[in-house]
C-alpha cells in the first residue's frame, strides 16, 4: 500500500489537493482531522470531555461544541495534550480500521500530523502545503465563521514542521491553474 500524506495549517489547501490528487490517482482520501472531531461525539468521550473542561463546552444539542472546546485548548499546550490524549485512542481505532482495508494507495489529510506518530512513519510521500498567511487567515475566518481572536488561537496550536521533514512543499495562492499544477507534479 502506498500512503501519502498532506498536511498544513489551516486554510492552506489540504483538502482541496487532496480531493483533486485522490481523483487523479483514483483513490480515497481520508480527512483525519474529521475523524478527530467525530470523536467527540462518542458519549464516553465526551463525558470524559466534560469531566475535564466541564459543561461549558457543550452547545444547546448537548453536544461537544469544537469552537468552546476550541477556547479552552488552543491556548493552554497542557489542555491541547490531555484533549489529545483523551480523544487519540479513538482516532487510532478508525485510521487503523481504514489502513488494514489494504487499498492499493490512500491519501492521509491531517492539518497536525506529528512527525514523531507511527502514520508519519507509513507515508510513503509527505506534501507539506503552505500560503500567504494573510489571505489563508482571511480565507479561514469567512470558510468557518470564526473571528479573528480564536483563528489566532487555533494558530496557536498548529504545528511548524521543517522543510526537509517534506518530499513536496508547495505554496497555494488559491488559483486554480496553481493547484492543477501541483497536482501534476506529484509523482
Amino acid at each position: 500500500m502506498k500512503i501519502i500524506g498532506i498536511t498544513g495549517k489551516s486554510g492552506s489547501g489540504k483538502s482541496t489537493l487532496a480531493a483533486l490528487l485522490a481523483k487523479k490517482l483514483k483513490c480515497d482520501s481520508i480527512n483525519i482531522d474529521k475523524i478527530g472531531h467525530k470523536a467527540t461525539d462518542d458519549e464516553k468521550i465526551k463525558d470524559k470531555l466534560c469531566e475535564i473542561f466541564g459543561k461549558g463546552i457543550l452547545g444547546d444539542n448537548s453536544k461537544i461544541d469544537r469552537k468552546k472546546l476550541g477556547n479552552i485548548v488552543f491556548s493552554n499546550p497542557e489542555k491541547m495534550d490531555k484533549l489529545t490524549e483523551i480523544t487519540w485512542g479513538y482516532m487510532q481505532e478508525i485510521l487503523d480500521g481504514i489502513l488494514q482495508k489494504q487499498p492499493s494507495m490512500i491519501i492521509l489529510e491531517w492539518a497536525l500530523l506529528p512527525v514523531d506518530s507511527k502514520y508519519w512513519g507509513k507515508c510513503d510521500t509527505k506534501i507539506l502545503m503552505q500560503a500567504d498567511d494573510a489571505e489563508r487567515k482571511n480565507k479561514v475566518i469567512e470558510r468557518d465563521q470564526i473571528s479573528e481572536e480564536y483563528f489566532l488561537k487555533r494558530e496557536a496550536g498548529s504545528m511548524d514542521y521543517e522543510p526537509f521533514e517534506f518530499d513536496y512543499i508547495f505554496e497555494n495562492d488559491y488559483k486554480e491553474e496553481t493547484m492543477h499544477k501541483i497536482v501534476n507534479a506529484i509523482e
